[in-house]
Order: C-alpha cells, then sequence, then structure tokens
C-alpha cells in the first residue's frame, strides 16, 4: 500500500490509489518549506482531478452550520475518546498529523456504512486502532508492530486487530486512498498568500484540520473546502462574509453553493481559532477537545500519552 520513490509529477500520480500522497516526501510535517511544490499548470491540473474524485465521492455535502457527528450524545462522546486516542497514539509513536487525519476519515468513513450505535463500545475501540494501523500502513515510511497500539482498559491482541483491519478494508472496498485536506494546503497558501506566507502558517492550517474533526464528521464535508477554510482563518480569522468572498473569487474552482460552505467552515474554525488562542495551558484538561488547546508549534506533540492502568 506505499508509494515508491520514484520521481514524479501530479500527472503521473493520477493512475496511482493515492493522489494526495503525492505531497509525502516534498512536505515534511515537521518542517514549513515552500508550499510551491509543483509548477502551477500541473498544480491547477492535479487539483481539478483531485475535486472530480472528490465531487464522486461527497456530491454536494460539506455545509458545517449546525453539523454534528450523531444524533446521541453518548455516541458523540464514544468517537470523541476514539478520536482523542488516535491524536494521543499519533503523539507517542511519533506519526505524521496526515495519518492521523486519515484515520479519522477511514473511522467516519467505516461508520457511514455500518452505523455506530450498532457496535459495543469495545468494537469501537478495536475499530479505531484498526483504522489508525491501515493509515500508518499506507502514511508511514516504517512499519509499526501492531503490539506497540494501546488502548487503555483493552488488551487486543494481534490476530484481534487484523481482523479489525479486514473489516475495515473490506467495508471501504479496499479504497484506502482518500483524500483530505493535506492534499490541497500547499495550493490554497499558494492562491491566497503568494510570495508572502506569514510564519507559522502551515502550523496553524494543520493544527484548524485536527482540531476540526472534532466538530464535524468528515464524511459530511467536502475535503477541500476544509482546507481552503482552514487556510483562510490561519491568515486572517476577523474576515467578513464579504471579504471571504473576495479572497476565493480569483480561484474558478467552486460555484456559489460551494463558496457558502467554505463561509459556513470559515465560520466554525473562526471559533475554534478563538479557543486555540484563548485557553491558558493550565486550564486544559487532558481530553478537551484539540480545538481549545494552546498554540502549538507544527513539531509539538499536540497531546499528553495516556497511561494505561491495569487492574
Amino acid at each position: 500500500m506505499g508509494i515508491s520513490d520514484t520521481p514524479f509529477s501530479p500527472r503521473n500520480l493520477l493512475c496511482q490509489e493515492n493522489p494526495d500522497a503525492c505531497f509525502k516526501e516534498q512536505q515534511q510535517e515537521e518542517k514549513e518549506d515552500d508550499p510551491c511544490l509543483f509548477p502551477e499548470s500541473e498544480d491547477e491540473y492535479y487539483i481539478q482531478c483531485l475535486l472530480q474524485r472528490e465531487t464522486t465521492a461527497f456530491g454536494s455535502k460539506s455545509c458545517c452550520t449546525g453539523c454534528s457527528t450523531t444524533n446521541s450524545t453518548s455516541l458523540k462522546r464514544v468517537r470523541l475518546d476514539c478520536i482523542e486516542w488516535i491524536f494521543n497514539t499519533r503523539a507517542s509513536l511519533d506519526f505524521r498529523f496526515l495519518t492521523a487525519y486519515l484515520s479519522v476519515t477511514y473511522f467516519d468513513r467505516f461508520f457511514s456504512k455500518k452505523p455506530l450505535g450498532d457496535w459495543m463500545i469495545w468494537a469501537i475501540r478495536l475499530l479505531s486502532l484498526a483504522c489508525l494501523s491501515l493509515a500508518a500502513k499506507m502514511e508511514q515510511s516504517t512499519v509499526t508492530p501492531l503490539s506497540a497500539y494501546k488502548v487503555q482498559e483493552y488488551d487486543f491482541d494481534n490476530q484481534q486487530i487484523q481482523r479489525a483491519e479486514l473489516l475495515v478494508l473490506s467495508t471501504l472496498e479496499w479504497k484506502m486512498g482518500s483524500i483530505t485536506p493535506f492534499s490541497y494546503m500547499s495550493y490554497f497558501i499558494n492562491k491566497f498568500c503568494g510570495e508572502s506566507k506569514p510564519e507559522g502558517l502551515c502550523s496553524r492550517v494543520v493544527e484548524l484540520f485536527m482540531a476540526v474533526t472534532k466538530e464535524i464528521n468528515l464524511m459530511d464535508h467536502q475535503p477541500s473546502i476544509i482546507a481552503a477554510a482552514a487556510v483562510l482563518v490561519a491568515i486572517d480569522a476577523q474576515l467578513t462574509k464579504e471579504a471571504v468572498e473576495l479572497r476565493i473569487s480569483p480561484i474558478a474552482l467552486w460555484g456559489s453553493q460551494e463558496n457558502e460552505h467554505i463561509f459556513s467552515c470559515y465560520n466554525m474554525m473562526q471559533d475554534i481559532e478563538k479557543r486555540i488562542v484563548k485557553t491558558p495551558t493550565s486550564v486544559v484538561p487532558p481530553h478537551s477537545a484539540a480545538g481549545t488547546r494552546r498554540r502549538l508549534n507544527f513539531n509539538e506533540q499536540h497531546c499528553p500519552v495516556k497511561r494505561i492502568h491495569r487492574s
């Protein structure tokens, strides 16, 4: 499921299952390098092809107004706990942020086909582990042994994890090359910033990507919309609707409906950004949402590692 290290262009990668992995080798998440990865003409072609795939997968979905992950408060809590575990494990195993985001995408894709309420809690936790291990196999350069994945209160053996992985793979029809907002980040940074990229911009964008997973179901929102909104908020969190429309008007990717979706997501991420900025480190509890944490640098660990206590 890996991607070879041979030279490539966006055009050549379109035949691969995972086009958004083209940023994998050149865009190191621990560094904030020049986001201009490809010549503009190829970049535009690549983005158009991603959007075609995205439209097929998501249709007209992507309005962040009043969004929720499920109608049940208890199921929302279960999903949030799983995401917390994914983020904690990402930090302890030093995984890429894209790996964690991709695993949440798998999680939401899986439970869009098999409703969350139909499963026992232990099974949901096992499936979240399987989603992360599969995402790591897609995105990490080295294979992490299954024994490295620890879930508080549960002791899953390798055979159980492998069965869960196969269940996820079969449910997702082995289509693991999900498009994520990371696929569009460099493109929108170039479009909105040009030569004058603000210091720390990539860190802020990625932080918003991670925080938004706890606010919405990723199956309900197009990755390109999330990416555009996050970049705009990271650049300027005080834009009016007219200012947002002015910023996105030169980009001929969407119609009026998508523009409304971008502004809805922008408003939601404004709130996330305010919580990030205003919440002091001393009052952030261990299990608080990512959106309420202090501002972190791109190469910092986002979550403390949970200790496993067994009786």
